[in-house]
């Protein structure tokens, strides 16, 4: 009797290591996914002087719109390398707010053909559809390792191992901000084309 109370008890330490192990995994893959983003997000800053220095020549009256995305760079590369969940989030929303000025730049810019028709920036143009595509990746690989890990410590009996695997307060899934969520509206975008 006590050989088997023995072996269920070792059994159980067994089922609790691993269970512990694979917490540990996925609380890293989310590190691993969020060094990804940062990687890309990265790229975008280290593209974003060259694009203005481009525009420089051309937009000299959109220069309101170039410091904002010059001021907006700085903040967002302040929180390249957050872990802490609460500065993730802010991350996320420096670089929605980044990667919506840019945009802007990018529209702006149709309305000056000799900057349209620019060799460096239309490859600064092309970098940047490459780069925000690889962000996007990043973003996504990023909220399934997030999802797996919410998944893994929210379950019993992982809510009870999640402390001890310091998984404790699962970091934030990425999410699109409140203007690329809202529904567009035709009659507006045709009005101003």
């Amino acid at each position: 009797m006590t050989m088997l109370l023995w072996v269920f008890v070792g059994l159980a330490l067994v089922g609790l290591y691993a269970l512990y192990a694979s917490i540990v995994r996925k609380r890293n893959r989310v590190s691993e996914a969020l060094a990804s983003i940062d990687v890309q997000l990265t790229q975008r800053h280290d593209l974003v002087p060259n694009v203005l220095a481009i525009a420089k020549r051309y937009m000299e009256h959109e220069r309101g719109l170039m410091d904002d995305i010059t001021a907006l760079r700085a903040k967002a590369s302040q929180s390249v390398g957050a872990r802490d969940p609460a500065k993730i989030d802010e991350k996320f929303t420096a670089e929605n707010e980044l990667g919506a000025s840019l945009g802007r730049l990018f529209a702006v810019a149709e309305n000056y053909p000799a900057m349209k028709s620019d060799g460096p920036m239309i490859e600064a143009q092309k970098t940047y559809q490459e780069v925000e595509a690889n962000i996007a990746a990043a973003r996504r690989f990023y909220n399934a390792a997030v999802e797996e890990l919410r998944n893994a410590v929210q379950i019993f009996p992982g809510s009870l191992m999640a402390g001890l695997a310091g998984a404790g307060s699962p970091p934030p899934f990425f999410e699109a901000n409140a203007e690329d969520r809202a529904p567009i509206d035709a009659k507006t975008l045709l009005a101003a084309g």
